[in-house]
């Protein structure tokens, strides 16, 4: 079991719920990857279709609900984030499994939209 400091706050990192529907896409293939369960400023739950490359590194993609620009349409602002398997295990659905990423990679302007979407009252773990 890794104990090391920085496992332990990655850990505690307040999660949020995803309240909405929220797909997370692999941009490299276009391909879906799941839906979120929960999203941190250091990782992020998802639940998905089948289980991931163990340690395997991804680009993906995912809209945060309930953040957007005034006076823009009522899309979800998206961002990008370089995400490295961590874990996974089958879920109680058949089907479906659950894996948990940590993020490796994420631009300075997709921090601070995750910044302002973990900050949304609601949905806090």
């Amino acid at each position: 079991m890794n104990t090391s400091a920085s496992a332990i706050e990655q850990r505690r990192a307040l999660r949020k719920r995803a309240n909405y529907t929220v797909a997370v896409t692999d941009v490299i293939n276009d391909r879906f990857l799941g839906h979120l369960g929960n999203l941190s400023a250091t990782g992020m739950l998802l639940i998905g279709p089948g289980a991931p490359r163990p340690e395997a590194v991804y680009q993906v993609s995912l809209g945060l609900p309930g953040l957007s620009f005034p006076g823009a349409n009522t899309s979800p602002l998206s961002i990008e984030l370089g995400v490295q398997e961590q874990w996974h295990d089958a879920a109680a659905t058949p089907g479906q499994v659950w894996s948990g990423f940590r993020i490796v990679s994420i631009s300075p302007a997709d921090a601070a939209l995750l910044e302002a979407w973990l900050a949304l009252p609601g949905g806090k773990e």
